[in-house]
């Protein structure tokens, strides 16, 4: 079970006072508690989350710790977050730089919930739709972030997850399908000495470094480790 805040607490001791059966049967069930409240506490910020969105993690917060530590001590203008999902990593940076911020998904569901979140977090970020599989976004940036989907089918995952989009969770090319993708991308739209971050999957590190350095070979490219102590961020300085 995902671990929840305090806030999310309180809102599943009102959920229950009115919904007992029906919130215990699907807690039962796996069914995250997230979703059965509809929003999680992230970085400071309440953010929105139903099925069409994978449910931010404490990971993610701790991504977006350390992003922020180093981008503040750059001079960025501009950034972008792809994979964006329910918009929770573009906010909290947005609320935290001083920086444009756009951001992309493939899913209109999830971006009509992202939007929604910058709203009620009283930021602005320019959302748009994009199979960036298949397509490039138009913009030139300073900065890249992004937690793309990095499991594979074939792992074990949280009975949870079963409720979340798939499309948020798994890739193909043993999980490197997005970075590589990602990183191809970087070369048209990343502006020179441009920064690259990503939360990768525990066993992915030095795969996508080995990636990273084919195309940015004088590269600095650190990995870090979470909460847990596994690899579970990179940032590539180029």
């Amino acid at each position: 079970m995902n671990k929840i805040g305090v806030a999310e607490l309180e809102a599943l001791k009102k959920y229950y006072q009115g919904n007992l059966n029906e919130a215990q049967k699907k807690l039962e069930e796996h069914y995250p508690i997230q979703y059965l409240i509809g929003f999680v506490e992230f970085y400071g910020c309440k953010i929105n989350v139903d099925e069409n969105v994978l449910i931010p993690r404490f990971e993610t917060e701790y991504l977006v710790e350390k992003s922020i530590n180093l981008l503040k001590g750059k001079d960025l203008k501009t950034g972008i977050d792809i994979c964006t999902g329910s918009g929770a990593i573009a906010i909290a940076l947005k609320k935290n730089i001083d920086v444009l911020i756009d951001a992309c998904d493939i899913s209109l569901e999830a971006l009509n919930i992202a939007r929604k979140n910058a709203y009620e977090n009283e930021v602005n970020i320019n959302f748009f739709q994009k199979d960036i599989l298949c397509e490039k976004p138009d913009g030139k940036y300073d900065f890249i972030i992004s937690n793309p989907p990095y499991v594979l089918k074939t792992e074990y995952t949280d009975p949870e997850t079963n409720y979340e989009p798939s499309i948020a969770l798994f890739a193909k090319d043993n999980g490197l399908e997005f970075y590589k993708r990602i990183l191809i991308l970087s070369k048209d739209i990343l502006n020179k000495k441009g920064i690259i971050i990503f939360e990768i999957g525990a066993t992915l590190g030095e795969n996508i470094k080995k990636e990273a350095l084919e195309i940015y070979p004088k590269a600095t490219i650190k990995i870090e480790q979470d909460y847990n102590h596994l690899d579970r961020f990179m940032f590539i300085e180029t």
